[in-house]
């Protein structure tokens, strides 16, 4: 009987130590699937953090070379906008040259070329070095005597074909004249008009901080009697100050 309670008890033991072993084993796998289970998880969310960081770089890279394209068109668009301007305003010029040649100016200018070489040559021979200076004098004071009579509808629009007015060529030499700043309205909310001979302006528009002082800086002719060479936007006109009138435009004269 004792023999035979030992053996039983042996084999309790046995099976107990295989359970054991079992569970020890079960334990050890869930442990294992865990472990690989979280090293996984942690793989994944590493390449899923380089994927979006990546995608970030890429979005920034492009966003950058898109806004340097943009800069880059814009500054191409700008230089050939102001390299058309330039070649538009240079094609203007010659064909105002054109017509005005067309229109049988240079009969005239031949004309008063010689009439000024006439006038050089004698006066040098009678000993007069500054025949050009007392020519233009006399000029003037002719043109004085003839408005003091109160006429002052006489101003002479064919100074043009002098040559010694010609503020086209003198401007294409001498750019940085013709920009003078910006202009001042006299009025508030006042837009730019085109304006031709002909109409009346009120006083504010040529006073003394519209006047051109010096008309032979832009070469211009000297106005005399109640006429003064006005700024008027990027244009300039001769107004009369007694009645306000416009006698003579030009425009685009400044920059």
């Amino acid at each position: 009987m004792h023999a035979a309670s030992f053996v039983e008890q042996d084999r309790q033991e046995r099976r107990k130590a295989r359970s054991e072993r079992r569970k020890d084993r079960a334990t050890q796998r869930t442990q294992r699937q865990r472990t690989e289970r979280r090293q996984e998880r942690r793989t994944e969310r590493r390449q899923e953090r380089r994927s979006e960081r990546r995608q970030e770089r890429r979005s920034e890279r492009r966003q950058e070379t898109r806004q340097e394209r943009r800069a880059e068109r814009r500054q191409e668009t700008r230089q050939e906008r102001r390299a058309d301007g330039r070649q538009d305003r240079r094609v203007r010029q010659r064909t105002e040259q054109r017509q005005a040649y067309r229109q049988g100016r240079r009969d005239e200018r031949r004309a008063d070329g010689r009439q000024d070489r006439r006038q050089t040559r004698q006066a040098y021979r009678e000993g007069r070095r500054d025949a050009t200076r007392q020519a233009y004098r006399q000029r003037d004071q002719r043109r004085y005597r003839d408005y003091r009579g109160g006429d002052y509808r006489r101003w002479n629009r064919r100074w043009r074909d002098q040559r010694r007015y010609d503020w086209q060529r003198y401007r294409t030499h001498n750019r940085t004249s013709y920009r003078i700043g910006r202009y001042h309205v006299p009025y508030r909310n006042y837009r730019y008009r085109r304006l031709s001979i002909g109409i009346f302006l009120d006083n504010l528009f040529y006073g003394n901080r519209y006047r051109i002082v010096n008309p032979w800086q832009y070469r211009l002719p000297p106005a005399y009697g109640p006429y003064r060479w006005v700024r008027y936007y990027d244009d300039v006109l001769l107004v009369n100050t007694y009645t306000g009138e416009v006698r003579d435009v030009i425009y685009d004269f400044f920059w």
